[in-house]
């Protein structure tokens, strides 16, 4: 690992992950070191596992959506983990939604200057977005798992897949005992925990995955 401040090196990995766009996830990542501390979006300890951390663990999600579905990541932020699964997933639509100005400006002009055109970015909070047409709903570091619930299953009601992605570490199990209560009320099977990227990544991901009732 580099010193701090130091943006980490590219991990072997990387291009199996992202495959024939990994000249995209290497431009993302390189606009993430170069515009976090102006645009407030990852702090400089994080530099030192840039693509460890987030970019690839981004990537490994997308393991787990298929061609043509509609995905919404909410609170945003630095575009983790929607923009590198728009990358590792192409034929995926993905949506992300991020409450703060300057953070949804530079969204925008990173998905215009990446050249995704499977991806378009809103500027809202989770509650004031009036869709419910999504497929999946995915969010990183936004809140509780319990919280969490409540911000994204209103935007999956309408949809056929009605999946929720959380991205989260190892409290998984307990966030899941702390929000069983609210995801019998709002319909939701038993959650799933999930590691993805393991004996093949850098660093694993583990994400929870829950599913509404049919």
């Amino acid at each position: 690992m580099n010193e701090l401040g130091q943006v980490e090196l590219e991990p072997s990995y990387a291009s199996e992950l992202f495959g024939p766009n990994i000249s995209q996830a290497r431009a993302y990542t390189a606009l993430l070191a170069k515009d976090s501390e102006t645009f407030g979006l990852l702090g400089p300890r994080e530099l030192p596992q840039l693509w460890s951390r987030h970019v690839i663990s981004g990537g490994l999600l997308a393991e787990l959506v298929t061609s043509g579905q509609k995905v919404v990541d909410v609170g945003s932020g630095a575009g983790l983990p929607g923009i590198p699964m728009a990358i590792a997933a192409p034929n995926t639509n993905f949506t992300l939604v991020e409450p703060m100005e300057r953070r949804a400006s530079w969204l925008s002009s990173a998905v215009t200057e990446l050249g995704l055109q499977n991806v378009s970015v809103l500027r809202a909070r989770a509650e004031d977005v009036h869709r419910t047409d999504f497929d999946i709903a995915t969010a990183r570091a936004v809140a509780g798992l319990d919280k969490l619930i409540r911000l994204l299953s209103p935007l999956i009601r309408g949809s056929s897949g009605r999946t929720v992605l959380a991205l989260k570490g190892s409290r998984a199990s307990e966030e899941i005992i702390a929000a069983t209560e609210r995801l019998e009320l709002l319909g939701f099977d038993t959650p799933e925990i999930l590691t993805l990227g393991l004996n093949k990544a850098p660093e694993t991901a583990t994400v929870v995955r829950i599913r509404l009732k049919a």
